[in-house]
């Protein structure tokens, strides 16, 4: 009896092993942890911890009193805050319409097979692999309104007959960033969206070209339905990187003329490196997270749902 408990529960040699065992996979997950703590965690909780004090470039070095939901009240009568988040909803849904249309016809089109393919798809890439640094002067370059490339192209063919300011004029300079930054966001849609055809059961195209069914068919009832996980990751994904752009804006327009281009980075930026106040931009930081937080949510409430009637 002893020796059959002994080899029921294991030796206590083996059972130290198995404890050893699970504390090294928990090292293989420190690093990532620290990294997520350092650089994640420590920097939100300090953000969160001003926006609820009265930091600013006249008392930096002094006391920092406690003052509540203050900022962000001060935040919210702000008008500038309206256009702003007005600015960035527009920014988001125009970049994310034409990004993931354009995008999912050019994975369409890669989905076949025709020579050259590869090297095609790998050139598409080179928008997205550009630092967006270069990416934003290239654009104020050719958007520019005396030598810019566009006004000559748009004036050759009759379009225009004088010089458009595309980020000098404040009815313009917004829609110059969304067209730079749909060109910038194309090949990601393009390559997540190939990835998810390229993942299709092939049976089901050949049994609906028996039935008789052409491509609008099959597109409608097959491949929109089983890329509608992939086309939700994609979505989430794009709102949430879209709706923070920070360096792209800056560089082509730094938020002007005056909040024509203003999205809420560029002015929680604004408030806390140009004007100073560094708890006014800590609390927009911090509604920017929350209405971040918020749609991640209703994603993984969507996601639940799916993964229930499936």
């Amino acid at each position: 009896m002893p020796h059959q408990s002994g080899a029921r529960g294991g030796s206590p040699m083996s059972r130290r092993s198995k404890h050893a065992s699970s504390w090294n996979n928990y090292l293989f997950v420190l690093p990532a942890l620290l990294f997520i703590v350092v650089f994640i965690g420590f920097p939100l909780v300090y953000n969160l911890m001003l926006s609820f004090q009265n930091v600013s470039v006249y008392n930096l070095n002094g006391k920092h009193d406690f003052i509540g939901l203050s900022n962000y009240y001060k935040s919210l009568e702000d008008p500038v805050f309206y256009i702003s988040l007005k600015n960035s909803a527009v920014f988001t849904v125009l970049s994310l319409i034409f990004q993931f249309t354009i995008g999912f016809a050019l994975a369409l089109f890669f989905n076949r097979k025709f020579p050259g393919r590869n090297l095609f798809r790998s050139l598409m890439l080179l928008a997205w692999m550009l630092p967006v640094v270069i990416s934003g002067t290239v654009f104020q370059w050719m958007m520019s309104g005396d030598y810019g490339i566009i006004n000559y192209f748009m004036q050759s063919l009759g379009l225009i007959d004088k010089p458009i300011n595309w980020l000098s004029e404040g009815r313009t300079a917004l829609l110059g960033t969304i067209v730079a930054n749909i060109w910038i966001g194309i090949p990601f849609n393009m390559i997540i969206l190939l990835s998810g055809l390229q993942g299709l059961p092939e049976h089901l195209y050949e049994a609906a070209k028996l039935d008789g069914a052409n491509r609008l068919v099959q597109f409608r009832n097959i491949t929109l339905p089983l890329m509608k996980p992939t086309i939700l990751v994609l979505l989430i994904l794009g709102i949430i990187n879209t709706f923070k752009v920070f360096d792209l804006i800056f560089v082509m327009t730094a938020g002007g003329p005056v909040t024509s281009s203003t999205v809420l980075p560029i002015y929680a930026y604004q408030l806390s490196f140009s004007t100073y106040e560094f708890s006014q931009g800590a609390s927009v930081s911090m509604i920017m997270f929350i209405i971040l937080t918020l749609i991640s949510i209703a994603y993984l409430r969507m996601s639940g749902k799916e993964e229930v009637h499936a």
